[in-house]
């Protein structure tokens, strides 16, 4: 049964919008419990957790890190074409995000499992195994959920009327995974128990939220009229295989598309900023603030301000638009990081008013790109008359994931060169000076000089009016 009842948009005259029923509202919104869940907790707590629990180096806790999302990077443009085949032939993408809802849970828990006898090099395996099939398990449902906003609702304005909730849902498990977290950590002694506890608890809650994304996605496909339904790679297999030619299909997408290359750019930039400053909070906690328990309030000090902006945000892209909204979102960013330089030679209760800041700016950041990506796939469609969503989505999810595992292993490098000790739980270790410098400067000159480069996109991505309401309008490459 269909989620919306929209009406074909006209090419001339005034135009009638789509409605959006309730229940692909709160679906699609809840299925941000699952993607800012597993897109906060790990980047904030896995690296740490590696080197100050496990006893591995921070060399070898960067590949950790890094592998399983280099995987993912290959695999997200396949399952993205496997969805479209499904979405063409089954007229929903409903069976992806059950298998990922089903799964995920069970891994996550896992990479928090580490038995007793492993530490170091035995420990970075179990990690990297149970990680990468976890990250398996999120793009199964990351990828057909984000191409969703493009079928439920077919124009921009009703675009962003979804995506809104889903925004503020993802700020409020973000808060959530990244505040309780931590504290369900330390709130059973820390260490490997502490751990355990958190991974069952947050499993269990990404499940639930990803259960009602599923729940809430259109059991049939709906478009607008002048989309035809069929895939844009027909021959495409209905199973994730050949992933070398689907990812030459995603590859190939991104050189026909430059709106889409351009924003892809801009959020991968972005990602990779926001990923480091994650990483490097329990750090500066604890061989900054002194007191590994800061995290919580370093973490709520960054996403509470984005809550609470959110209404706002919105606000502020109706009425400048979503493209320049973007630019003063990662302006505002960018000062704010590095605002908090001085904390290496001034620590204190100050440093909650720059990340406060940051955290209004990374409302922006991530509504923006949320929002105008379902313009570009809506009007690739409309231009090339076959539906890609899938396969931009994948590629979307592919760039995400490479962002947010690459920021944590920039901090990793940077902690290595600085000469950063490894410990486990039970040891207590001093780190240098130069150790100590290099956790600041991964939590505020690396975030800024990312953010402030994503500007370069930027500044050529289209305005998004001019992207959407112009039916044939081609952007010159």
């Amino acid at each position: 049964m269909p989620t919306t009842s929209p009406q074909p948009q006209p090419t001339s005259g005034p135009s009638v919008a789509p409605v959006l029923s309730r229940r692909a509202i709160v679906g699609y919104a809840s299925g941000s419990v699952g993607t800012g869940g597993f897109g906060t907790l790990p980047g904030l707590v896995l690296a740490y957790y590696l080197t100050d629990t496990l006893g591995v180096s921070a060399g070898l806790a960067s590949l950790v890190v890094t592998v399983p999302k280099v995987w993912d990077v290959l695999l997200a443009p396949a399952i993205g074409a496997a969805s479209d085949t499904s979405a063409a032939r089954r007229g929903t993408r409903r069976p992806f995000l059950l298998t990922g809802a089903l799964t995920l849970p069970f891994l996550f828990a896992a990479v928090f499992a580490v038995p007793a006898a492993l530490t170091g090099g035995g420990a970075a395996g179990w990690v990297v195994v149970t990680f990468l099939l976890a990250a398996t398990a999120y793009s199964v449902f990351q990828v057909p959920y984000i191409a969703l906003p493009a079928e439920i609702a077919p124009d921009y304005t009703t675009r962003t009327r979804l995506v809104a909730p889903r925004i503020a849902v993802l700020a409020v498990a973000i808060l959530a995974f990244g505040a309780g977290g931590p504290a369900l950590r330390d709130g059973a002694g820390g260490g490997r128990p502490g751990y355990l506890l958190m991974g069952v608890v947050c499993g269990v809650v990404l499940g639930l939220g990803m259960l009602g994304a599923w729940w809430g996605a259109p059991r049939r496909g709906t478009r607008s009229a002048s989309v035809p339904p069929r895939p844009a790679t027909p021959s495409s297999p209905g199973r994730v295989r050949h992933v070398a030619a689907h990812l030459r299909t995603g590859v190939a997408a991104i050189a026909e598309v430059a709106a889409f290359r351009r924003l892809v750019a801009v959020f991968v930039l972005q990602a990779l900023a926001t990923g480091g400053m994650l990483a490097g909070a329990q750090y500066v906690a604890t061989y900054t603030l002194g007191d590994e328990t800061d995290v919580t309030f370093l973490f709520a000090a960054l996403v509470a301000p984005a809550l609470l902006v959110m209404p706002l945000a919105t606000r502020v892209a109706r009425r400048v638009g979503k493209r320049r909204a973007l630019v003063g979102s990662t302006v505002l960013f960018a000062a704010a990081a590095l605002a908090l330089l001085p904390m290496h030679w001034a620590p204190g209760a100050w440093v909650y008013a720059p990340v406060a800041a940051a955290g209004v700016a990374y409302a922006g950041m991530q509504l923006y790109p949320l929002a105008m990506l379902p313009d570009v796939i809506a009007v690739d469609a409309r231009e090339r008359g076959a539906e890609r969503a899938g396969i931009l989505s994948g590629v979307w999810t592919a760039g995400e994931t490479a962002g947010l595992a690459l920021g944590p292993t920039l901090v990793l490098g940077i902690l290595a060169v600085t000469g950063f000790v490894s410990h486990t739980a039970t040891e207590a270790v001093a780190q240098p000076a130069s150790a100590r410098l290099g956790v600041v400067l991964a939590f505020t000159v690396l975030p800024a000089a990312l953010t402030l480069l994503s500007l370069v996109p930027l500044s050529r991505y289209p305005l998004s009016a001019a992207v959407v309401d112009a039916p044939t309008s081609q952007e010159p490459a």
